[in-house]
């Protein structure tokens, strides 16, 4: 997929309604770590989590399709208030149509950011795709998009950023930020 111009990321940028994330190596740096009772820990991005929570008061969606289970995933998507968490899907494609049919869409109104081989027939499908700058090759000869960011650190909030510029909302959700005298 060659690297869409300017006019036409901010045209599908305008018709988005949804967020999705693949978690392991997007919203995460891919590493497994266990503590000494053999329970899962992840580390995530402050940064991406603000980035979703702009997201959302932009008026998109947020949601994560990941192929693992994980509680910490799960109590990241809570405390962030995602509208979708789907773990354990073994099988993205149909995953993806699942999530289209339960929430009445298409995949030209999805963002998908995704870094590893399961992702490909997501990201093929979706009105824009992005990988992290650390994703597999074949991720990133595919995508939009390949942030400079790498997952885990930033790259979530790099395409949030880059989604809300192209559709206009970035200044007015920055400004709720800035301190005028």
């Amino acid at each position: 997929m060659p690297i869409l111009a300017e006019s036409d990321f901010s045209r599908r940028a305008a018709e988005l309604e949804w967020i999705l994330c693949d978690a392991d190596g997007v919203l995460t740096d891919g590493g497994l770590y266990y503590d000494r009772r053999g329970h899962n820990q992840l580390r995530f991005d402050a940064r991406d989590g603000l980035g979703l929570k702009l997201a959302q008061l932009a008026g998109l969606k947020v949601g994560i399709l990941s192929g693992r289970d994980s509680a910490a995933l799960e109590r990241r998507a809570s405390e962030l208030k995602l509208e979708f968490l789907a773990m354990g899907v073994a099988d993205k494609r149909a995953g993806l149509e699942t999530f289209l049919t339960r929430h009445n869409t298409v995949a030209r109104r999805i963002a998908y950011v995704g870094d590893d081989l399961p992702d490909l027939v997501v990201l093929g499908q979706c009105g824009l795709s992005f990988a992290p700058a650390d994703a597999a090759q074949e991720v990133r000869d595919v995508v939009h998009r390949v942030l400079d960011n790498p997952g885990g650190h930033g790259a979530v909030r790099e395409m949030v950023e880059l989604v809300l510029r192209a559709r206009g909302d970035w200044d007015q959700l920055f400004s709720r930020f800035t301190f005028d005298s």
